[in-house]
């Protein structure tokens, strides 16, 4: 893994494309046609939302190197009301982890999951049930771990942040920018069209994040041919262990990383003894399951968003470290 620098290498780079897959033909009817003006001075057109679409289609970019030294191309799967840009440029300014891994020799695929940035939505509630949720800045600032509970006084420059925070603070409103609606109802939707990816286009070695994390375990178990390895960035989700043959995944070795400042949150405290019982069913079914703790490697600070802190180059390294460790680049 390189090292930040002004002048970062070259790449050499075979092809750059997108493309959508998943997602449903969907109808509606009966609903009233409407009057809209489009552009100033335009005479309005009538607008009938009754007729077909297509619903529920992820959207995936990739960049192929000209001589990838990754044997099997990687995956960047984006945690909950995000999209795949929390991969791309930080956003204090610096390269994220799809530059760092295409330095690294990998192909590297990013996925706008189902109603996520480029996948597009559909109309709520007709076709995504319910209403959607808006994270609040609030909640990003605390659950997190920028701030400790109850830190969050209106606005970044006034909110304590976490000693030692590695997340770029001043950054913080630039984050927050990225922030998407969520729908709590598309799992199911989602994890078909990520099932559909790896199908066609696997096997992939996967970098998940957060709820990224549950659909890369059950990506696994649905197609354990299709997926080489899984690296798991504080998982805040996971499949029932006793409804599924965990003896599948055995030959896909699982990396989970942590971050720092668990301490008094709670929801985290949750999260990871429930992520514990995970790690321990999926070893006793015979799957490697390495467990990377920043701070006892010398890394301390970090965020929930581990791929956008100031040292996140060195968790980069780490995490390639892996890779190379289970032989999955030449």
């Amino acid at each position: 893994m390189n090292p930040p620098r002004d002048d970062p290498p070259v790449l050499q780079v075979r092809d750059i494309g997108s493309f959508h897959i998943g997602g449903r033909e969907a109808h509606l009817s009966g609903l009233p046609a409407r009057e809209v003006v489009f552009s100033p001075g335009n005479p309005p057109v009538r607008v009938d939302p009754n007729g077909s679409f297509e619903i529920e289609q992820m959207y995936v970019q990739h960049v192929r190197l000209a001589a990838p030294r990754a044997r099997q191309p990687l995956l960047l799967m984006h945690g909950g009301g995000l999209c795949g840009v929390c991969w791309e440029t930080t956003p204090d300014g610096r390269p994220g982890w799809q530059r760092r891994f295409l330095e690294a020799g990998h192909d590297v695929f990013v996925a706008d999951a189902v109603e996520r940035g480029r996948a597009s939505w559909a109309r709520s509630p007709e076709f995504f049930a319910g209403e959607p949720l808006f994270r609040t800045k609030a909640e990003a600032w605390e659950l997190f771990r920028i701030g400790p509970p109850g830190s969050w006084q209106g606005r970044a420059g006034a909110s304590a942040a976490c000693a030692g925070q590695q997340f770029p603070v001043d950054a913080f409103d630039a984050f927050m920018k990225q922030s998407v609606p969520r729908w709590v109802g598309n799992d199911a939707a989602t994890q078909a069209a990520y099932d559909a990816l790896a199908a066609a286009h696997g096997p992939f070695a996967l970098i998940a994040h957060s709820q990224g994390c549950n659909f890369a375990f059950r990506m696994a178990l649905a197609r354990p041919d299709r997926v080489a390895a899984i690296v798991a960035l504080e998982p805040s989700g996971f499949p029932d262990p006793a409804a599924h043959e965990l003896a599948r995944l055995s030959g896909i070795p699982h990396l989970f990383v942590w971050g720092d400042h668990f301490e008094g949150h709670a929801p985290w405290a949750r999260i990871r003894q429930g992520l514990a019982g995970w790690r321990d069913a999926l070893r006793l079914s015979g799957v490697r399951v390495d467990e990377l703790e920043l701070p006892a490697q010398g890394l301390g600070g970090n965020s929930h968003m581990l791929m956008m802190d100031r040292n996140s180059d060195a968790v980069a390294a780490r995490v390639q470290a892996w890779f190379v460790q289970q032989g999955l680049v030449v």
